[in-house]
C-alpha cells in the first residue's frame, strides 16, 4: 500500500491506476434462463402425465338414469310476475275501499232512519197556578198520600211547613209563607234532609221521618 506524499512535495513516480477486481459469474442462473426460454419456444410448460385411477374404481361406477325427453319447464318472465303482483295489489285495495264504502253507507242510512224529535209548535199547557185574574183563586190541592207533602201541593199544612223551616238557620232563608209547595220549598226540604241525615223519605218530600225531625227541632207556629 502506498503512502501519500508529503504536502508540497511533487510525486516523481508513474501515475497510479485503479485495481480491477474480477468476480466469478453464476452460470447456474444463466443456464436456468436458457432452459425456460427453450420451454417457451417448444410451446409452453412440459406435459405432466395423467394419474391413473385406482384399481377397482370402475366396478363401483354407476351410470345416471336417462333424462326424459320433453319441453323444458317454462319460467315466468320477471316483468310478467311483477305485473301479476301489481294487479293483485290493486284488486285488494279496490275490495277494501268497496267494503269501507258499504260500511259508511249503512251507517249513514241508520242515522237518517232515526227520526229527529219534532219541536212542538202548540201553546204550552196551562198550569193550575195560571188562572184567570178576574176569576176565583184555585182551590188548594190535597196531598196525594195522607201525611206527605210534595211539590205542587198547597194549603195550611204547607204554610206550617214553611213557617217551621224559617226557624231552622240557613235552610229556608227569606222564604215565602204563601201555602204553595214550589221548587224553592222542595229544595229547602231536601237541604234539611241532607244536613240532618234524614233518609227515610224521598228527597224533597215532606214525609213522616222529615216531619218528625222538623217538629222535634221547632215549636208550633201557632204559639
Amino acid at each position: 500500500m502506498t503512502t501519500p506524499s508529503e504536502p508540497g512535495r511533487p510525486h516523481d513516480g508513474p501515475p497510479l491506476e485503479p485495481v480491477r477486481v474480477l468476480r466469478p459469474r453464476r452460470t447456474d442462473a444463466l443456464a436456468e434462463l436458457f432452459r425456460e426460454f427453450e420451454r417457451e419456444q417448444r410451446g409452453g410448460d412440459e406435459p405432466v402425465p395423467r394419474p391413473q385411477p385406482p384399481a377397482g374404481s370402475e366396478d363401483r361406477t354407476q351410470e345416471m338414469p336417462p333424462v326424459p325427453a320433453g319441453p323444458p319447464p317454462t319460467v315466468g318472465h320477471p316483468s310478467i310476475q311483477r305485473g301479476t303482483a301489481l294487479g293483485l295489489a290493486v284488486a285488494a285495495a279496490a275490495l277494501i275501499g268497496f267494503g269501507s264504502a258499504l260500511l259508511l253507507t249503512d251507517r249513514n242510512t241508520e242515522d237518517r232512519a232515526a227520526p229527529a224529535p219534532v219541536p212542538s209548535t202548540g201553546p204550552p199547557p196551562a198550569s193550575s197556578a195560571s188562572a184567570d185574574p178576574g176569576g176565583p183563586p184555585p182551590a188548594p190541592s190535597a196531598p196525594a198520600d195522607p201525611g206527605f207533602l210534595r211539590e205542587g201541593d198547597s194549603g195550611p199544612e204547607v204554610t206550617e211547613l214553611q213557617q217551621r223551616l224559617l226557624r231552622i238557620p240557613d235552610v229556608y232563608r227569606a222564604g215565602a209563607t204563601d201555602g204553595r209547595y214550589d221548587a224553592t220549598l222542595s229544595a229547602a226540604v231536601a237541604r234539611f234532609q241532607l244536613w240532618y241525615g234524614i233518609q227515610g223519605d224521598e228527597t224533597g218530600v215532606y214525609g213522616d221521618d222529615t216531619r218528625l225531625a222538623l217538629e222535634s227541632r221547632t215549636d208550633d207556629p201557632a204559639y
